[in-house]
């Protein structure tokens, strides 16, 4: 009764694991009847979940928890995340919060709110001061909250692993988020089946080191892919982000045929430079990474590939980033993730001596940005006059319907085009040529797969 009849709003910075978690939090308060708040509504629960990956996204964070008390006075504010794990008192300092979750409590945050609702309630909002909910120390975050959640999109996101024991130097993520861990095969495969009841048809696998999996429960990555293969009614699995060293020969043989593994890859190199990785504390050098690309490449030709860069970090030299720039342009994969490196309090890159200035980390983003859109833009322009099959995305008001290949090509549908009841189908199309903004092959021919 307590929940009943209250309405939430809902806030999500930060990577799609946090979006995960966001929805699946959503989907447990919607199931104990509170009901999203719409447009021009004051709601009674305020969740932010929180990212910290860098100064900026601590910011945003701010930013977005004071705007969220001032749209929605009185309402009870919780606030987690990575930001609320790292800096919890400085979040609890920020007026109009009631609550700050860490990593370990978040598996609990339905108790927790209904204990905060209950604790407020009895004394008045006045008297009531934010609760700090123990948020633990890295070596003690040790739960693994489970996600699965659509979402507002036809993929659904399903979390199979959590947490780090990298420690790369530019990086606080394993302080936020705790050691590596996951759910077992068995746990998850059960969720997966309940997406296929649901009428899911695609699964993005997330996690924070997704290639570690299995460190506890004893069980391998491979073995988690081909139970999930075998889930009827899934017709596409992704992969979100696999670290190279963790990327085996084993797993790319088994993806190019397999029956539900898509010919998509999200790799992060962070560095070209093999001075850099060294200092990134990385854990390959520039030479394994293309020997991975090379493999992909001769057993999924076709495969998207898209890299993760990271531009300007502490001791990043000129000469460096010119080796990374040339070791790119020769690589032959799809698209870049390019972001700029973010002083963190507390990580040891802070005693590498040499900083790039932010006039440089611009330049240098700007750089590897166009040449991540040649990329792109060839790859799609290789692949029109093909057929593909398309799983088509409720449109957007306003915007046309569009869906993706399984080597994720954005296909948009023309105008004209009967789509209302193409929701989450996969049609074969004939791939045209770019659309008007460039972002898109249009469909020439649409025939429902299902």
């Amino acid at each position: 009764m307590l929940f009943k009849g209250k309405k939430a709003a809902y806030y999500t910075l930060g990577c799609k694991l946090n979006f995960a978690e966001t929805a699946t939090f959503g989907k447990s308060l919607a199931e104990m009847g509170v009901e999203t708040v719409k447009n021009g509504e004051i709601a009674d629960i305020c969740l932010i979940n929180t990212c910290s990956v860098t100064e900026v996204a601590d910011h945003k964070c701010r930013q977005a928890i004071r705007r969220l008390v001032r749209k929605h006075p009185g309402a009870f504010v919780v606030v987690t995340g990575c930001y609320a794990q790292l800096q919890p008192e400085a979040i609890a300092r920020i007026d109009g919060v009631d609550m700050v979750l860490g990593t370990n409590e978040k598996a609990n945050l339905i108790r927790l709110l209904s204990d905060g609702l209950a604790n407020r309630n009895s004394c008045g909002a006045d008297a009531f001061y934010p609760t700090i909910a123990s948020v633990e120390k890295t070596k003690d975050i040790k739960t693994f909250a489970p996600s699965c959640s659509r979402g507002n999109r036809t993929r659904y996101f399903l979390k199979v692993q959590d947490g780090c024991d990298y420690f790369c130097t530019y990086c606080t993520i394993p302080y936020a988020r705790g050691f590596s861990r996951n759910a077992p095969i068995p746990f998850l495969v059960k969720q997966a089946e309940e997406v296929a009841r649901e009428g899911g048809k695609e699964i993005v696998l997330t996690g924070v080191n997704i290639g570690d999996f299995g460190k506890s429960t004893g069980e391998k990555f491979i073995d988690l892919v081909k139970a999930l293969d075998n889930v009827e009614g899934i017709c596409r699995y992704r992969i979100s982000s696999l670290e190279p060293d963790l990327l085996t020969d084993e797993l790319i043989d088994y993806c190019a045929e397999s029956r539900a593994f898509m010919p998509h890859w999200h790799i992060p190199l962070q560095s070209g430079s093999d001075t850099v990785l060294k200092l990134m504390h990385r854990h390959y050098g520039r030479q394994l990474f293309a020997d991975k690309i090379a493999y992909i490449r001769r057993k999924m030709p076709k495969a998207f590939i898209g890299v993760d860069v990271m531009v300007g970090c502490r001791g990043e030299t000129e000469e460096c980033f010119e080796e990374t720039y040339d070791f790119l342009n020769a690589l032959d994969v799809t698209q870049l993730h390019v972001f700029p490196y973010s002083e963190r309090s507390g990580t040891a890159a802070l005693k590498i001596p040499y900083s790039v200035d932010e006039t440089a980390k611009k330049e240098r983003c700007h750089r590897l940005l166009e040449l991540s859109d040649r990329k792109t833009h060839n790859f799609y322009k290789s692949h029109i006059g093909a057929t593909a099959e398309v799983l088509l995305e409720k449109a957007v008001r306003g915007k046309e319907m569009h869906g993706f290949t399984d080597n994720y090509i954005r296909v948009e549908i023309p105008k004209g085009t009967d789509t209302e009841l193409l929701d989450n189908k996969l049609v074969i199309v004939s791939l045209g040529d770019f659309n008007d903004d460039g972002t898109a092959l249009m469909a020439q021919t649409v025939c429902n797969n299902d």
